[in-house]
């Protein structure tokens, strides 16, 4: 997907200042890596606080917390499975399903991350926060990790850039 400030020209509104931004810049070259070693370490993070909570609080909460972390990890690889020129139809090669296919795909792996992280909300605000249960760490420590997943994923999609080769 191409980006909304992809086409503005900065030659015709700005003729005599300098912007400073060239194609050589340093994040503009190494764009791919930041935002994969970002999205990575987000996601690390992520499973890192989940973990912690299940070593920590294990007999206080229901096994069924860890669905949210579940859902959330397989709405990423649902969603970063598909690249921005298949959702656009530019693809040598659409697929079993064609564009339509993809695009399905694409919401799908957005419901499971949506719902992955309505659901941690549900953890957080309904279990712990709501009736008042102590300690609250293991209700926040699952919220954290579906909203870093939820960045992961959303990074590693539109943080990238695919070269035309």
């Amino acid at each position: 997907m191409s980006g909304c400030l992809d086409n503005i020209n900065c030659e015709d509104c700005c003729s005599r200042v300098t912007c400073g931004i060239t194609e050589s810049d340093w994040f503009s070259e190494r764009r791919n890596v930041v935002s994969s070693v970002l999205a990575g370490s987000l996601f690390a993070v992520g499973w890192w606080i989940a973990i912690d909570v299940g070593a920590v609080y294990s007999g206080d909460m229901s096994k069924a917390y860890w669905a949210c972390g579940v859902f959330g990890t397989i709405g990423l690889i649902m969603i970063n499975s598909v690249s921005n020129s298949q959702l656009r139809g530019d693809a040598y090669m659409p697929g079993a399903l064609g564009t339509s296919g993809t695009r399905i795909w694409m919401v799908i792996g957005f419901l499971c991350s949506f719902g992955a992280l309505i659901g941690a909300c549900f953890i957080l605000f309904g279990e712990y926060v709501y009736k008042d249960k102590h300690p609250k760490y293991p209700g926040t420590g699952f919220f954290m990790q579906n909203l870093l997943i939820f960045m992961a994923s959303i990074i590693f999609k539109f943080g990238r850039i695919e070269d035309s080769y």
